[in-house]
């Protein structure tokens, strides 16, 4: 068990890693969900993110905070195709373009959240109820916008990827009006938007390695 202090430390090294570490643990899941309601590659295209990720973070000369987040990004945004992975890339850039001004604290994650939001909204087109990956990370930036500047970053983390995984299961609820699940209509409703289950997992790597997305969609 972590003591209280690691707890509150945050190495994005470790929170990358363990998002990969993740990623390639619930592959078939997020595979078998998306076969329900997309093209079936969310998984295999998280994965390869995730990989090339992990490949940029070990060949930093120097590890810090912006640098591993910049590596990640750089990976999703260059080597992903497919949807998703270009607009993981940008909430990855957006969190290392924060945490280079202010470093890792709560107030930087909040402004890089927010920005990466914006720039998928931007991007994307989508807003909060058309069950995409927005409806995850929405709540997991006011999460973040909420909490005390003092918050450990970790701590803060924590409840971004309790408030995404609310929004993963509310849209079991929604019909998608974009993507294509909006095609299939009532069959897509009842079942949780992949790109917003990607959303969970990234917060909730900060804390840990997710290894069954059960106990997390309901």
């Amino acid at each position: 068990m972590m003591t209280t202090a690691a707890h509150d430390t945050l190495s994005t090294d470790a929170w990358m890693r363990r998002f990969a570490e993740s990623v390639r643990a619930v592959e078939d899941q997020l595979t078998a969900l998306d076969q329900k309601v997309g093209d079936g590659d969310f998984g295999s295209n998280l994965t390869a993110g995730a990989s090339a990720a992990l490949a940029r973070l070990d060949s930093l000369p120097s590890p810090d905070d912006s640098a591993c987040m910049e590596a990640a990004a750089g990976a999703f945004l260059d080597e992903v195709g497919g949807t998703s992975g270009p607009l993981f890339g940008l909430l990855l850039q957006s969190l290392a373009v924060a945490l280079k001004a202010s470093g890792a604290t709560t107030p930087a994650l909040a402004e890089g959240v927010a920005d990466g939001l914006a720039a998928i909204r931007r991007v994307g087109g989508a807003a909060p109820g058309d069950k995409t990956l927005v409806d995850a990370l929405a709540p997991a930036a006011g999460a973040l916008r909420s909490a005390p500047a003092a918050t450990p970053p970790a701590r803060a983390l924590d409840d971004a990827a309790a408030a995404a995984w609310q929004g993963v299961r509310d849209t079991a609820l929604l019909r998608a009006r974009m993507g294509r699940s909006s095609y299939l209509g009532e069959r897509a409703e009842g079942i949780p938007d992949p790109g917003a289950v990607g959303v969970g997992l990234l917060f909730a790597s900060a804390g840990g390695v997710v290894r069954n997305l059960a106990p997390h969609l309901g």
